[in-house]
């Protein structure tokens, strides 16, 4: 393993601070009495009494016999004052002569026992008696600075090392652990409206042998022991809606579904979705829980039930507007699409300049007529009611047109945020629609529905009248916390694996040619030249350098020449 010079000077100081006689990582509890919020916010109540604290010491000032550091807690950020004749008990003053000034180093966690009092410039302090080094960092964190007008310099902001390292991501910027207490926040409101309701939390399989519920492509795996294929979930609703068959009146659960599919600033093949379903309830009622659910949420989270999406001020206060997707299609196409068959459908969606093919039938067609054409001007919270009955499968015909279905889909800012039927739970009705989903799937669509037999089996026993809704646990974070990107709101995203270091040793010429190259991936040869800035002569011998290496090769294609990793 090659380390930074950094990186060997903290090993050298772990090694003597055992030396000292100092364990870097003890194994006994560090009992801590307060957090550096609660001092904070109830200064008047601290004053002049002993706290111990543990955390994070992001930066000192050593200042002769005296200085000052910042200790970060998972509360928040305090300045600690530390005096050499305080923590020191011998005549060399080691504990602060050595070892916090030589041997700590910024990142390190420590604990410390002191008396809180305010500074002559009016800053809550704690003057540390004692002090215990309880974890040596042995990596240096990003020194993110800010100068007197404000600006940042050096932020750890590279997205793709965010994500691959939120744990320093968390460390050094505030806001994005902000973003995970909402969301935590989020779902905690959710679980108490339903709860208060007396509506029952449960679990369903992740594993699971037929992947229904959704039209999506799944992943696959194979269950060794019992010598089958199974599918991770892409939904949990058939198992939902048979605990409503064995007599459950409501049950919710907050699942982890995974979908085989596109990734981009709103999608992740793994996702967190809420469903409910309560019997007894159509797709009426739904809507109006919804508006009341979210509009809790919002105050909940954000203490108002306004938010900032983006560029758009986004009200989630009750009432929502109501629009049948037919009506919008009508409204932003100009084309009135209901009661169509394939082929006009098909030729209505090549006049609005939207890609088809042959293994498209209504259903899909619809949908993205509405996705490319509709969707975007749904900004506030709008209910898009009323689908043809060939885009749901699983919903209950509608009661004043056969054609249509008894659901809706929330849109906001653009985006769906949840679905939800009037649940079909006539068993020869869902054996027909599975059928068709069936014929889909043999004509190439391979996000059709499979034929679940034992959740119509299930339905054959009877299941009472039923609304169902599923709520994207993602997005709503996205929107609540004003989030572009998913990933921002995943702990730990999927991500492609990451590219590793050259074991060869490179001269200095290759090293730039190759972070550059990193970056790309693959670029066309003439630019990567452009842009190193190298001579003829160096720009030959270093990528000579790269492909003897067999980190670079040079492809010649109809679009030129090329140069990729390998």
């Amino acid at each position: 393993m090659q380390l930074s010079p950094l990186e060997i000077i903290r090993r050298e100081s772990l090694q003597k601070l055992r030396d000292l006689g100092i364990n870097p990582y003890p194994a006994e509890e560090f009992k801590t009495t307060a957090t550096i919020k609660d001092i904070i916010n109830n200064f008047e109540d601290f004053d002049g009494k002993e706290v111990v604290l543990a955390g994070r010491m992001m930066s000192r000032r050593i200042m002769g016999k005296a200085s000052f550091a910042e200790l970060k807690d998972a509360s928040g950020r305090m300045q600690i004052y530390i005096n050499r004749d305080e923590i020191s008990s011998d005549d060399e003053g080691t504990m602060y002569n050595t070892v916090f000034k030589k041997l700590l180093d910024m990142g390190d966690i420590i604990g410390i026992k002191g008396e809180v009092f305010k500074t002559k410039v009016g800053e809550e302090s704690v003057n540390v008696k004692e002090l215990t080094v309880l974890s040596k960092s042995l990596r240096p964190l990003p020194v993110v600075k800010t100068d007197a007008d404000g600006k940042v310099h050096d932020a750890f902001s590279d997205n793709e090392q965010r994500y691959r390292r939120r744990y320093v991501d968390l460390i050094v910027n505030d806001h994005v652990k902000e973003t995970f207490i909402k969301r935590t926040k989020i779902t905690t409101s959710m679980r108490e409206f339903f709860n208060t309701r007396g509506y029952l939390e449960v679990e369903t399989p992740i594993l699971q042998p037929i992947p229904g519920g959704a039209a999506a492509r799944p992943f696959m795996t194979h269950h060794n022991a019992l010598d089958m294929p199974l599918y991770l979930r892409i939904a949990n609703e058939l198992y939902l809606k048979r605990l409503i068959v064995g007599g459950f009146d409501a049950v919710y659960e907050f699942a982890k579904d995974f979908r085989n599919e596109g990734m981009d600033r709103t999608h992740n093949p793994e996702f967190t979705v809420m469903e409910l379903y309560v019997a007894y309830k159509d797709y009426n009622w739904m809507m109006s829980m919804t508006e009341e659910l979210l509009e809790k949420i919002c105050l909940d989270t954000n203490n108002t039930s306004e938010v900032m999406i983006g560029n758009n001020k986004v009200s989630f206060k009750a009432p929502y507007p109501r629009v049948p997707i037919l009506e919008a299609i009508k409204i932003h196409t100009g084309f009135d699409v209901a009661g169509m068959n394939e082929v006009e459908l098909r030729d209505v969606c090549k006049k609005v300049g939207i890609d088809v093919d042959e293994t498209m039938g209504i259903g899909k067609m619809i949908d993205e007529l509405f996705g490319e054409k509709c969707e975007h001007h749904y900004i506030q919270p709008t209910f898009i009611t009323d689908y043809p009955k060939e885009m749901s499968p699983l919903t209950k015909e509608h009661r004043t047109n056969p054609a249509l279905t008894e659901r809706f889909e929330l849109m906001v800012n653009g985006k769906e945020l949840a679905n939800a039927y009037s649940e079909l739970n006539d068993p020869i009705d869902q054996r027909a629609r599975f059928e068709d989903q069936l014929a889909l799937s043999e004509k190439g669509d391979d996000e059709a529905m499979f034929i679940d037999q034992d959740f119509i089996r299930a339905l054959e026993y009877g299941m009472p009248p039923t609304s169902g809704i599923g709520i994207g646990i993602d997005r709503l974070v996205m929107f609540m916390t004003n989030n572009a990107s998913i990933q921002e709101v995943l702990f730990f995203p999927q991500m492609k694996p990451e590219k590793k270091a050259p074991s060869v040793e490179l001269n200095d010429d290759e090293k730039v040619l190759f972070e550059m190259l990193k970056k790309v991936n693959k670029i066309l040869l003439n630019d990567l030249k452009i842009q190193s800035e190298f001579s003829n002569k160096k720009w030959d011998k270093t990528l000579k350098g790269l492909t003897k290496h067999n980190l670079a090769k040079v492809s010649n294609t109809d679009d030129g020449l090329f140069v990729e990793l390998i």
